[in-house]
């Protein structure tokens, strides 16, 4: 592996990572929208077009990654966002708001798939693509940094000059990133479909008739949204449930912040985890599943120790399914089949959504929070099972006699 090369990419990786998530107006965007005058309702219609944005372009986009330059795409995604953070800042009005969120849909879109495809193709390039889950799970962590200073800084920045600082703050961030994005290396031509005249045709075919042939893709890309779409969802509600264990309002950051640490952690360990079978997988789902249960269940702030030790296991899951898919797929259409993973999560996001409102609403945040344990309970032990029918198929007098 060359030093000089390896490091180009992990340095530019952990850099993009870092700014595309250093968004000031992140902890302040609803107070914007609600000191506009929108109403709960038209609120809540701005993130579904968010979310529904993000689904119908995933695939397209990450077809589209396969045929043409994967950087290329990485650099445009962050230029949308800032367009969409100046009309809210410069306009701020319902329809700016919606068509910022279509902006920032279609960024998210475009670089998911393209960023791991890059990175993965780049690493195995070099000789290491056995690092792949170590460079993900630290630039995961160095997202979430920026997150955490991000809601650090715009307190500040917020009281010295209003949403219009922080609106220049973040799309000065999102034009940073997209500088960052191209110094990623990227020794790959565009697929020959793209020169025939298929465009993003040919990739989208081939990957999903690889996701078609081999059982092993299509397990990887359930396990996915299996793994990443519950903790994901409950990110949005652990202000409630830290709120409902007594601390002062003014005390609840804190206390998320100790959550978003420990997903930082789970990042940080994805590289001497790689190492674990399905096996050690399986522990560490059915270990944060009780730990999230556990937690939740205490209804005490002692207990949110426990929920951010969960948020570290499945964010350390998280990186190794994402590792796993990647080391799967054999064809050229990696960004196509990420993205299809990408939507798979998405999708399952949305019902868990719906699931919590059902039972948020007629129990409590602390039920609501321990009950979604239970599918990563299930998870583990389909894990589990699939290990064990492996290891009794290994044993066959068929298998061995293929040896």
């Amino acid at each position: 592996m060359t030093l000089s090369s390896a490091q180009r990419l992990t340095a530019t990786l952990y850099g993009y990572a870092f700014l595309d998530d250093f968004v000031l107006l992140y902890p302040v965007y609803a107070l914007l929208f609600a000191d506009t005058g929108l109403t709960v309702w038209q609120i809540s219609s701005l993130f579904a077009t968010w979310s529904l944005t993000g689904v119908l372009l995933e695939i397209p986009s990450g077809a589209w990654a396969d045929a043409v330059s994967r950087r290329l795409l990485l650099w445009i995604g962050p230029l949308l966002t800032a367009a969409g953070f100046t009309l809210w800042v410069l306009v701020p009005s319902y329809w700016a708001f919606a068509l910022g969120f279509v902006l920032w849909g279609a960024k998210g879109a475009l670089g998911s798939g393209a960023l791991e495809a890059l990175v993965y193709e780049e690493l195995d390039r070099l000789g290491a693509a056995d690092r792949y889950g170590r460079v993900m799970g630290r630039a995961r962590a160095a997202g979430l940094v920026a997150v955490m200073a991000s809601m650090a800084l715009a307190g500040p920045v917020f009281a010295f000059g209003g949403y219009p600082a922080a609106g220049v703050a973040s799309v000065a961030a999102c034009l940073l990133t997209a500088a960052v994005a191209t110094r990623f290396p990227e020794h790959r031509t565009a697929d020959s479909g793209a020169k025939s005249g298929e465009g993003w045709v040919r990739p989208l075919r081939a990957g999903l008739a690889e996701a078609r042939g081999d059982r092993s893709v299509r397990a990887a890309l359930l396990l996915v949204p299996a793994v990443t779409a519950v903790w994901g969802a409950l990110d949005e509600y652990t202000p409630l449930l830290v709120r409902d264990t007594g601390v002062a309002e003014n005390a609840v950051s804190h206390w998320l912040l100790l959550i978003w640490a420990g997903a930082t952690v789970g990042g940080l360990l994805a590289g001497p985890a790689q190492r674990l079978g399905r096996g050690g997988f399986a522990g560490i789902l059915a270990g944060s599943a009780l730990a999230l249960a556990a937690g939740a269940a205490a209804r005490t702030p002692a207990g949110i120790a426990l929920v951010a030790l969960a948020f570290c296991g499945f964010q350390l899951a998280s990186v190794l399914a994402d590792a796993r898919l990647q080391e799967t797929i054999e064809g050229t259409g990696r960004a196509t089949l990420t993205s299809v993973a990408g939507v798979g999560t998405d999708l399952a996001t949305v019902a868990v959504f719906g699931a919590y409102a059902a039972v948020g609403s007629v129990t409590s945040h602390s039920a609501a929070f321990a009950l979604s344990a239970v599918p990563y309970l299930l998870t583990a032990l389909i894990v589990a099972a699939g290990r064990n029918a492996a290891g009794t198929a290994a044993r066959t007098p068929e298998a061995t006699a293929r040896r």
